[in-house]
């Protein structure tokens, strides 16, 4: 008999700290731009990076820091229940939505580099926010 793995017998909440951190697969798109439609509320992605995301490794080079930091850096663990702004491939998004992680995701397949590998990171794309940038400029689409 296969034993759950923790984000399949615990909810968000539930999870240890260490859990929880395990649940990033390192893509960094949670650290690009948002636009979102005041119309709508659609939010549309740009590849305009957080000034603290090292793009190459897609890390945050001020991660415990980033919310005091970057206005508008949320801590999802500290009562945060609105993930639908997140990526569609994101853990976090999709067990919050009741959603299994994709066959790719690093604690299925047991490859950390897959992310980089099949282009799901924002490091082949992603460029450096700029004071003079306009992120309206710099919208995309997913293909992953």
């Amino acid at each position: 008999m296969l034993q759950k793995k923790f984000w399949q017998e615990k909810s968000l909440a539930q999870m240890t700290d260490s859990e929880w951190e395990s649940l990033c697969d390192g893509c960094a798109r949670c650290c690009l731009h948002k636009l979102e439609d005041e119309d709508t509320g659609e939010i549309f992605f740009t590849k305009v990076a957080c000034r603290l995301l090292d793009i190459p490794s897609c890390r945050c080079t001020r991660y415990a820091d980033r919310c005091e930091l970057v206005e508008g850096c949320l801590d999802l663990r500290e009562g945060f229940t609105q993930f639908h702004w997140l990526p569609s491939t994101c853990a976090y998004r999709l067990l919050a939505e009741g959603e299994n992680l994709p066959d790719w995701h690093p604690l299925v397949s047991g490859n950390p580099q897959i992310v980089q590998d099949l282009g799901i990171a924002v490091s082949r794309f992603a460029i450096a926010e700029t004071p003079s940038m306009n992120p309206d400029e710099h919208v995309i689409e997913w293909l992953v």
